[in-house]
């Protein structure tokens, strides 16, 4: 995508180092030096249901989408949690080339958008990322959750939320983690065993702190006026 990224806020602190292959970023975190507090929870594969990484990805590069599967939902998430008005269409014209969606991808699409708005505006904290399986190689899952990141940040600044240092409570701070895991990289030195403990850890890391962000940025908005003729409880 052609996107203006130059508000992205950079990670303040911390050992770097250089990712092999990556576009000229700079230099990436280690999953080992990326935010430690991570919830233990049980792994779970990304949208448990027919709508999966593989599909989307066959059916966004189809339609010469300007960001893969991972990118592309991340976007959707961060611009649903700064403005719950966002249409399927907004999505759509961000990610395609003039919003042009074939048929054989629009109700998948359409899908994907009503389960990803249902799960971030209700209450079950339902939200799953659109990543790899586990079946697919470390580095691969790895750079999806970087790019999923990268597009949660670009949609949040769609609508000017994705400056950290004006978001309430804690969600400035996932924010800049959410900085650092989108520009993170395999650390070899590690393993295969604690560097896959570390992903499952970032995953579950991100998917809770994109609802609390989600969240907090909710409660910052106006309650809407009672429609006329409405009756006030006394």
């Amino acid at each position: 995508m052609h996107r203006d990224r130059s508000n992205a806020q950079k990670p303040s602190a911390g050992p770097f180092r250089a990712v092999p292959g990556r576009p000229a970023a700079g230099c990436a975190p280690s999953m080992r030096d990326l935010p430690s507090s991570r919830p233990r929870r049980p792994r779970q594969h990304p949208l448990d249901s027919t709508h999966n990484y593989p599909l989307f990805q066959r059916l966004l590069g189809d339609s010469h989408a300007m960001a893969d599967a991972a990118e592309a939902h991340g976007t959707l998430a961060g611009a649903l949690c700064a403005a719950p008005g966002y249409r399927l269409e907004d999505w759509l014209a961000e990610i395609l080339p003039e919003g042009a969606v074939p048929a054989a991808a629009a109700g998948e699409l359409a899908t994907l958008y009503e389960e990803t708005r249902s799960a971030l505006l209700g209450s079950d904290l339902g939200l799953q990322l659109l990543l790899p399986d586990d079946e697919q190689p470390l580095a691969e899952r790895t750079e999806a959750l970087a790019l999923w990141c990268n597009g949660f940040l670009y949609g949040l600044g769609t609508s000017g939320a994705g400056d950290p240092g004006v978001l309430p409570g804690d969600a400035g701070e996932v924010v800049r983690d959410l900085t650092e895991i989108s520009r993170a990289g395999v650390e070899e030195a590690d393993g295969p065993e604690a560097n896959e403990e570390a992903l499952a850890q970032l995953v579950e890391f991100v998917r809770m702190g994109v609802q609390l962000v989600c969240e907090e940025i909710g409660a910052l908005r106006p309650i809407p006026p009672a429609p006329p003729g409405s009756a006030s409880l006394h």
